[in-house]
C-alpha cells in the first residue's frame, strides 16, 4: 500500500487521442458497448461539444475520427445512455436536466433545478447512474469556487455551500439527496450496490454512503479521504471489480486508485496536470479511457498535453456506467 506522501509512481503513457483542437475542459467519458464507442464532452467549447469515437474493443485501438456534435442549446456538463432508448443521453446541463439527441444536439429539459437569477453562483456538474437506474448530479457553488480557488472574498454572512446532490427517478421524480454542496464531482458504487461513493472536490472530500437500491436512500456518511494537497481537486470517478476507486486528480497529473476504506494503492501519471474523468471499456471493461483539461488558473506548460483523451490498461477490470431506466 502507497502512503500518502509516497513517491512511486506508474507512467501512464502519452496521449492516446489527440483532440483537433484540444478540449478547453474535456469531461464525462462513457462507453457503449454496443457499437464500441467512446463519447465525451468539451464543456467549455463555444458552443459545446460531444465527440464520438469508434474504438476496437479488443485492443482499444482508435478506428478513424471522431464525429463532434456542436450542442448550441446550453453548456452541458455530464451525460449518460438511456436503457433501451438508443441515440439519447441523460445529460445535466447549466440549470438542470435533459434529454439530448445524439444524432441532431436537440434537448428536451426535464427539470430546471437552477433559476435564471441562481445561473452565475450555481451550475449544474458532474453526476452518474446508480444500479437501478437513476440519475443522480450534483450541483457547483461557483462562488465559493471563486472565492476559494480565485481569491474573491465570500461575504462574511455566506454561510455554507448552496450546492445540492439531486436524484432523478424514471418516473420523472426528483429528490434533494444533499446539500451543502461545494463541488459536486464523481460519484459510484460498489459492485454489490451496497455503498455510495460521492466526491465533493471543493472540500478535497470523498465520502462513502449506505445505499439502499430498493428507496435510493443514502445514509452513514463516512469521509474516507480528506487532506488532499492543497489545489488538487478529487474529480471525476469509476470502481473496479474489487470495489476499488480510480479518481482523476485535477491539478495532479494522475489518476490515482484507492482502497474502498481510502487507501492509496496506485497512481498513474500522465502529461497533463488537469485530468479529469475516467470510464472503463473495451470488449472486457479493462481499458480506462481518460479525459482532461488545459489548466484554467494558470498557464500550461509547454509540454503539457491536457485536453486530449489517454488510455490504460491497469490489469483489472471495472464496472460499466450505468444507464438511466427512463
Amino acid at each position: 500500500m502507497m502512503s500518502d506522501t509516497a513517491e512511486t509512481r506508474k507512467d501512464g503513457g502519452g496521449v492516446w487521442y489527440k483532440n483537433c483542437p484540444a478540449n478547453i475542459l474535456g469531461e464525462s467519458p462513457i462507453y457503449r458497448a454496443s457499437d464500441s464507442t467512446l463519447h465525451w464532452i468539451d464543456v467549455h467549447a463555444s458552443p459545446c461539444t460531444i465527440h464520438i469515437l469508434k474504438i476496437d474493443p479488443m485492443t482499444g485501438a482508435v478506428v478513424g475520427s471522431a464525429r463532434i456534435l456542436e450542442v448550441p442549446f446550453d453548456s452541458i456538463t455530464t451525460i449518460y445512455f438511456r436503457k433501451g432508448k438508443p441515440g439519447s443521453y441523460i445529460c445535466g446541463y447549466h440549470s438542470g436536466i435533459a434529454y439530448l439527441d445524439e444524432k441532431t444536439g436537440d434537448a428536451e429539459v426535464l427539470k430546471e433545478l437552477i433559476s435564471k437569477e441562481e445561473r452565475n453562483g450555481l451550475t449544474m456538474n458532474d453526476g452518474g447512474v446508480d444500479p437501478q437506474g437513476r440519475f443522480w448530479i450534483g450541483a457547483a457553488d461557483l462562488t465559493a469556487a471563486k472565492a476559494k480557488f480565485g481569491g474573491a472574498k465570500l461575504p462574511d454572512n455566506y454561510g455554507d455551500p448552496r450546492g445540492n446532490l439531486w436524484r432523478y427517478d424514471p418516473d420523472g421524480t426528483c429528490t434533494v439527496m444533499k446539500t451543502g454542496v461545494f463541488l459536486g464531482n464523481g460519484i459510484g458504487w460498489s459492485p454489490d450496490g451496497k455503498y455510495m461513493f460521492y466526491n465533493d472536490s471543493g472540500t478535497q472530500i470523498l465520502s462513502r454512503y449506505d445505499f439502499d437500491g430498493v428507496t435510493g436512500d443514502i445514509s452513514n456518511e463516512k469521509k474516507i479521504i480528506e487532506g488532499l494537497p492543497p489545489g488538487v481537486m478529487n474529480d471525476g470517478m469509476v470502481v473496479d471489480q474489487d470495489s476499488n476507486l480510480w479518481i482523476a486528480m485535477w491539478m495532479m497529473h494522475c489518476i490515482r486508485k484507492y482502497s474502498p476504506e481510502g487507501h492509496i494503492l496506485d497512481q498513474i501519471r500522465f502529461p497533463a496536470k488537469c485530468i479529469t474523468c475516467p470510464a472503463w471499456g473495451g470488449e472486457k471493461n479493462d481499458i480506462l479511457f481518460i479525459t482532461s483539461a488545459q489548466p484554467i488558473v494558470e498557464k500550461a506548460a509547454p509540454e503539457d498535453e491536457g485536453g486530449h483523451i489517454f488510455q490504460y490498461q491497469p490489469g483489472v477490470r471495472g464496472l460499466p456506467k450505468y444507464e438511466f431506466a427512463g
